[in-house]
């Protein structure tokens, strides 16, 4: 018996009033496996990942995790996710690792990366803060534990971030443009970090605009252009033999 998708989004439409952002797409996540979504801005790239964590209410299309169907109530404008146990078990599955870092001011480090486990789980507080501090040690600012994030630099914010989303143990991260707020020397710390958990097999879907990053972690790439995906495949063909005349003209901006 074959395994289910850790993800698959099934034509998916998304609208805001009259303007079509998602015009009937289609991603699959297997297990272990690093997809990343590159695309202009107002592709639709962030707006898919968010439908993809229930952040954002889609009008039309199936979304699945693990072989489970979002259940949905009413249609078109009026659809929203039917079921707000599921929509639970779903998002504390999926960390979601957001471009500007979101860190509790108030909070320490170690004191974000074990609120949620603590406080949406319900898991043991000594266990949580052992595994924190492991999840700390694994970004690189293990040292950071009692700081608070004003005393960061943006990359150390945002592996903190990143160790936040690991401590929930999710069945994948989510990472919407992770490197698009840091100037380029904190950005390569984050990218690092983004690396190593590709190659210890971790599910991940990756929206960014960092062409690099995308060729070395991904196994599958997704092109998107005005809410469709206009090509997609392995990062080698993408990037190395691209068919479509607007993914040329995109990788050769995007190079200059």
């Amino acid at each position: 018996m074959t395994t289910p998708p850790v993800i698959q989004i099934r034509n998916l439409h998304k609208a805001y009033g009259a303007l079509e952002v998602l015009k009937g797409v289609d991603v699959i996540a297997q297990k272990g496996e690093v997809i990343s979504l590159i695309g202009s801005s107002g592709s639709g790239k962030s707006t898919l990942l968010r439908c993809c964590n229930l952040l954002e209410d889609s009008q039309q299309g199936d979304i699945l995790f693990k072989g489970e169907p979002v259940t949905w109530a009413g249609h078109g404008h009026g659809r929203r996710p039917g079921d707000k146990h599921q929509i639970l078990r779903i998002r504390t599955n999926l960390s979601m690792v957001f471009q500007q870092f979101n860190l509790w001011a108030h909070m320490t480090i170690l004191q974000n990366v074990m609120e949620a486990p603590v406080t949406v789980l319900g898991r043991d507080r000594a266990e949580v803060e052992t595994a924190a501090r492991g999840y700390l040690e694994k970004v690189g600012i293990g040292d950071k534990c009692d700081v608070y994030p004003a005393q960061l630099s943006g990359g150390q914010q945002q592996r903190a971030a990143i160790a936040r989303g690991l401590a929930m143990e999710p069945e994948a991260l989510l990472f919407d443009e992770p490197t698009s707020a840091l100037d380029p020397e904190l950005e390569q710390e984050v990218v690092r970090v983004i690396k190593d958990l590709a190659s210890e097999g971790r599910t991940m879907i990756i929206v960014t605009h960092d062409m690099k990053l995308a060729h070395d972690v991904s196994d599958h790439v997704i092109f998107l252009h005005q809410g469709r995906i206009e090509e997609e495949g392995p990062p080698e063909t993408l990037f190395g033999a691209p068919k479509s005349a607007r993914l040329q003209q995109f990788l050769s901006a995007t190079a200059s």
